[in-house]
This record gives C-alpha cells, structure tokens and sequence, in this order.
C-alpha cells in the first residue's frame, strides 16, 4: 500500500523503530507464516542472525529481546509494557521461547537471547539492518527460513520481495486520488485543487478510511503520545542500560509548576517543548509505550511541537476541545505529507543514513505541522520543513553504548525547538525561497550514501568512542 499517515506514526515500543518495532514485526510475521504453512508443529529448533547495525548496536536498543517478542508471535502496536517484561522474565528464567504462542496454540523450542548469532562486520546487500530466521525439525532439515530488512520507522521488508514491493507501491499509489512523490508535487496539487497540504493528504487517506475514522485514529495517536509523556514524569532514578543517565523530567516538571504556575506564561514555551521532548524519549529509552514518529530515536519531536502549537500558537487560550481536535488532526496530516516526501524519496532509517534522517525527518515534519495549523500557505509549509532539515543535514547517528540516550534525548528538545524556529521564519517569508524540500531531502539522501558506517548507527565513531561509558 501507498505509505500513509497511519504508516508513519504507529504505536509501539521503545527504544528504536528500526532495531527494536521492526526486527519485532519481523518476528511476529516469520511466526505466523509458520501456522499458515502448518509447520509450525514440527519445529525443534530455531536459528536466529542479525546482521551490520542490528548486530553492532542491537543489545542497547533491545533487539534481540524484541526479535524474542515478535518469534512468540507478539506486535508492536499492540503488546503492553506489562506483557513485554513478563514475557521477557519468562524467557530469561526457563531458557524456552514459546514460537508462536501469544495468540495460542505455540510451540516451545529451547532458545534464548545468547543463542542469537550477531554479524556486526557483516552488511547485507539490500540494507544494514538485516536479520536472517530459520526454524529446523528434529532431524535438522530446515523447514522455512527468510531474510528481513529493517528499513526505518518500523518498516519491514523481505528479501526477494523488493521489487514487487515496489510494484505494489506504485500500483497503490494509483488509487490515490491526488498522488506525490516528490514536494513540487505536492506544491502542484495545493495549487491545482485550491487547497493545503493537510487536506491533500486528508484526501488520499480516505482512500482506505471513513473521515471518522482518519480523525478518530488520529486523535487516539495524540492520546497515545499524551499517556506516554505522564508516564514518563512518573518514573524517577536512572535510565536502564548501564549509562547511568538520570531521569529530568520529572524534576523539571516540578520546577516548572512552580515557576509558571497557571502554565500559560509565554516566556516557558520552550521549557515547556523541551519537558516534553524529554520526557518521551526517556520513556522510549525505558523501553515503554510511544508513537513512532516516523522513528523512536525521533519520538519526542513531534510531541513537543504539537504541543507547542495546542498551547502557544495564536487564539489556542481561546479555543474550544473541537478547536484543539481540529489542530491535532491538521498537523498530523501535514506532517504525514512530509513524511512521505522523506520515505519516498530518502529514508527515515539512521542505520542507513545517519540522525539526519531521523531527527531531521522528524524536525522538518514538525515544522510542516506546526506551518500548517498557523496558517501558513503550502509555499510557507514547504518551506518550513525544507529549513527544518537544511539544517540538520550530516548529523550523525553515534548512540554512546549503542543505547538510544545520550545525544538522543537532548538532541530530541534542541530539533523541536529548530522546528519551531524553522516554522516561525518561514510564516515571516511569502512561501518563495531559494533551496527547495526536494533538494534539501535529495541532499540528506546523498549526505547518508558518503557518510561513513561508523556514523550510521554502529557506535563505533563519534561520542560513542570518544565518551568513557562509565
């Protein structure tokens, strides 16, 4: 299917889409294939690879316990944080993976996160987060096996199948009624149709969808980031994973409700943006429940802007609970339109072309959203995602530990903050400007191809090497 909005923000767990949603969705289909092929019965064994970034940094972004989750035959946007360290306890304790078995009716082979075998050196031809599964009966003749890539945001594709992906994409693209690839595409729907961005992708959604239901899973997306950020200012102490990286945010949170106590004082706006991007990444960090925007290492930057714009933009001390649903469902369809540009055309992965494409995807998209619910023209729009990420091109992916923490969730409050400037500075222009979206996404595009692997997501280069972890 054509990539939609509901493609680009899904519910899940932390802390990483790529290494954590997606190798997880790879699982839980290899499981399910194993039912509808009725082998599933004569398994005895199980073999599980995981290849170059999946391999390199997959123990700090729960990898190997997610692919675990997703063998048992668990989803991401759906398995609650409760079931995942029951589950994961379960496996620790007895050494047996019930393949399979969330929905019934599994089968229980010995393994366990070390009998994963892990090719951090090893790169796949098709993406650097591959990871290989093969099931085996008694007498060792392997009964199926297939190839997963991991390829960003939570998606998944399967070797082999890449050039009928392809084709099923372009043909569903098809059925769209006002089809882009690219932003000058888009640029020339809105001026064709009279109308903006959002309502263009709002058009293409209800393809597939009611309008009730586009608003309405919209709406519980937002309901999903809100539950995460009060989670998170919840939990005290120190992040898991051995950096010893403490919890802000609730101490923020503290101080902040004392400082601008009725919470509507203009001079917090930004402790209030960076509050949020903060405290959603240190729930991502803990492995709970976020929304994948279009990334989990990227998962507080819309949050925050959204927040921003339900909070600070003009008339909002004003506005009705159907004036702040409207602003919710508009922002959301434009930043989806802009996310599409970037899974169309670069990638949203940060093991294949460094932060750039996940923080700064997230940050332009952001900026689009919060244009867009200001009522900025698509030219201002544009605009605003193209300054949004024109200035987060060749920032590097270098997770100290290989743990989504330091500089992630730092980096997460200074991107939101860069998105709201970047919206501000081009509603004060008339929509023209010199460097367009699509030179700016084909240049992060190319800026990941000569990155070097090391900055790609391997914690092997920048402060990954050059920050003592403990």
């Amino acid at each position: 299917m054509a990539v939609g909005v509901f493609d680009l923000f899904t519910v899940g767990i932390g802390p990483s889409s790529s290494h954590t949603v997606g190798p997880m969705r790879a699982g839980a289909v290899f499981a399910g294939e194993l039912k509808d092929a009725g082998v599933l019965g004569s398994v005895a064994s199980l073999r599980v690879d995981l290849y170059g970034s999946l391999a390199a940094t997959g123990k700090g972004h729960g990898t190997m316990t997610a692919t675990l989750l997703g063998l048992e035959g668990y989803h991401p946007e759906l398995i609650l944080p409760e079931e995942v360290e029951e589950r994961l306890a379960a496996i620790a304790e007895t050494g047996v993976l019930n393949l399979a078995g969330a929905s019934g009716g599994g089968v229980e082979v010995p393994y366990a996160v070390e009998d994963m075998i892990l090719h951090p050196l090893t790169v796949l031809p098709r993406h650097t987060n591959g990871m290989k599964f093969a099931v085996s009966d008694a007498q060792g003749n392997v009964l199926r096996e297939a190839t997963f890539f991991s390829v960003g945001g939570g998606f998944i594709v399967r070797e082999g199948e890449e050039d009928a992906a392809r084709e099923e994409l372009e043909e569903s693209k098809k059925e769209l009624p006002l089809p882009f690839r690219t932003a000058a595409e888009l640029m020339g729907r809105c001026a064709s149709k009279g109308l903006g961005i959002s309502d263009i992708m709002f058009i293409n959604e209800r393809a597939s969808r009611s309008e009730e239901e586009i608003r309405e899973g919209l709406l519980h997306i937002w309901a999903v980031m809100e539950a995460c950020v009060e989670t998170s200012l919840k939990r005290e102490g120190v992040l898991p994973g051995g950096l010893r990286v403490r919890r802000r945010a609730p101490d923020w949170l503290e101080r902040l409700l004392k400082e601008d106590k009725d919470r509507n004082d203009p001079k917090y706006w930004q402790e209030w943006v960076n509050l949020i991007a903060l405290a959603v990444n240190e729930e991502n960090a803990t492995g709970g429940r976020v929304v994948t925007a279009p990334t989990n290492g990227a998962a507080g930057i819309i949050p925050a802007v959204l927040y921003y714009a339900l909070n600070y933009a003009p008339g909002m001390d004003k506005a009705t609970q159907q004036d702040r649903d409207d602003v919710v469902v508009k922002f959301l369809l434009a930043a989806g339109a802009v996310g599409v540009l970037y899974k169309e055309q670069a990638s949203i992965s940060g093991a294949e072309v460094g932060c750039q494409g996940e923080v700064g995807s997230a940050s332009s998209m952001a900026a689009a959203g919060l244009a867009e619910v200001m009522g900025g023209t698509p030219g201002q729009v544009e605009n605003a995602a193209e300054i949004a990420m024109e200035h987060n091109l060749g920032l590097t992916c270098d997770p100290i530990g290989g743990l989504v923490q330091i500089p992630c969730i730092e980096r997460n409050a200074i991107a939101a903050a860069k998105a709201i400037n970047a919206a501000k500075m081009a509603l004060w222009g008339d929509g023209t400007h010199r460097v367009s979206l699509d030179e700016v996404i084909v240049t992060m595009r190319e800026t990941g191809k000569d990155m070097s692997h090391k900055y790609k997501e391997t914690a092997m280069g920048g402060l990954a090497v050059n920050v003592v972890e403990c």
